[in-house]
């Protein structure tokens, strides 16, 4: 039976590999259990699109709009593990990642605004002048967006903008968060064992119950009002060299 590409349209259980998705308009279309295999998307509409259980092996999203997008329990790594998905000059704008497997996903010069990330594997991906902000005015721009309960081992955040968002729960483990804004987010929970945090902002970041094992304040571009939790203050003194008694 052929498959109707038309906007909100259902697609369930096929291999969409060889679809028409180069320019065309496929805004709130539903796909279940599909399989996307080395697909070159540029210039496609996926607003609101929804994809669910579905494999998106090898793909590049150049230029493509997926705000609103749903990503449900999706698989974009290789078989291998090493080679993910690109989003490319794309928009994924409140957009959500729900349990999906995005390791080694590469997100270049695209926005993500006000983007939701639930309890998905991010290991080693790269965001590279990702902007997570919009512009209200000229002197309002703001940052929104969830990332929770992820996993963003060895994955390089250098330089990203995330102030006063939400990051509880996740797993920075070895990745590089060099000159990061983090100013103001929500970090309880995380894992910052041997990230790379040289001129990161954390004033008036939350930090409670996150494991901090390795981290230096004195690498850190702004600490004022950053909130721990008393059990904390032992090991981040000792990383900067003092040596702590009980009395």
């Amino acid at each position: 039976m052929a498959i109707e590409w038309q906007p909100g349209c259902a697609i369930a259980d096929a291999d969409i590999s060889d679809g028409p998705f180069a320019g065309a308009d496929l805004a709130g279309m539903r796909f279940d259990s599909c399989t996307l295999r080395d697909v070159q998307l540029s210039g496609t509409c996926l607003q609101d699109a929804r994809f669910v259980n579905c494999r998106l092996i090898r793909c590049r999203f150049a230029n493509v709009d997926l705000r609103d997008a749903l990503f449900d329990n999706c698989r974009f790594a290789d078989d291998t593990g090493y080679e993910g998905v690109q989003f490319a000059f794309s928009q994924l704008d409140q957009a959500r990642l729900v349990r999906s497997d995005l390791s080694f996903a590469r997100f270049d010069r695209s926005t993500l605004f006000g983007i939701e990330m639930e309890a998905c594997n991010l290991r080693g991906a790269t965001f590279y002048k990702a902007d997570f902000s919009r512009t209200f005015s000229r002197k309002l721009v703001k940052a929104a967006a969830k990332i929770r309960r992820c996993n963003l081992e060895l994955a390089d955040l250098s330089e990203i903008r995330l102030p006063g968002c939400e990051l509880s729960g996740t797993s920075f483990r070895e990745a590089h968060l060099l000159d990061a804004d983090l100013e103001g987010a929500d970090l309880r929970g995380s894992d910052l064992v041997q990230a790379l945090t040289h001129g990161a902002k954390l004033a008036r970041t939350d930090l409670r119950d996150a494991n901090l094992a390795g981290l230096c304040l004195g690498d850190l571009a702004s600490i004022e009002g950053m909130i721990i939790s008393a059990d904390q203050q032992f090991p981040l003194l000792t990383a900067m060299g003092l040596e702590i008694y009980s009395n």
